[in-house]
């Protein structure tokens, strides 16, 4: 797999075209970073890391509904393994008007837009939400 994050955020928008309350991914330090920043930004419910004996482990992913609609409207990968793309402090960009997050791995650890702006620091954007 060359994208794992992208593979993830492709499980979850997949999952929630079809309704489920949960979906599962492989584990990583990145994917469970990913979403942290997701469960602290309102937009899932919740993750959990799974063991399962004689198998990888796997994070199952509760997905957050709101009237039966997702809560995440629209998930985008934003720098891909073809084409990275970074951003300064200062020039960190917004989506939907401010209404949206946008996920940075930046020196100081994956964190959202506001964060890092806060913190002063830029990095690659990993991806939208909104």
């Amino acid at each position: 797999m060359n994208d794992p994050l992208g593979d993830m955020l492709t499980r979850i928008r997949n999952a929630q075209l079809r309704r489920r309350p949960k979906t599962t991914t492989p584990a990583s330090n990145m994917r469970t970073r990913v979403l942290e920043v997701l469960k602290d930004e309102g937009y899932i419910r919740g993750y959990a890391q799974i063991e399962q004996k004689g198998a990888r482990p796997e994070i199952e992913i509760e997905l957050k509904y709101n009237n039966g609609e997702p809560a995440i409207r629209e998930i985008k990968r934003v720098s891909k393994p073809g084409r990275r793309v970074y951003s300064g402090a200062k020039d960190i960009p917004t989506t939907a008007n401010g209404l949206g997050v946008i996920i940075l791995s930046t020196p100081k650890g994956v964190m959202s837009d506001w964060q890092a702006r806060e913190e002063n620091v830029g990095g690659e954007v990993l991806c939208n939400v909104f």
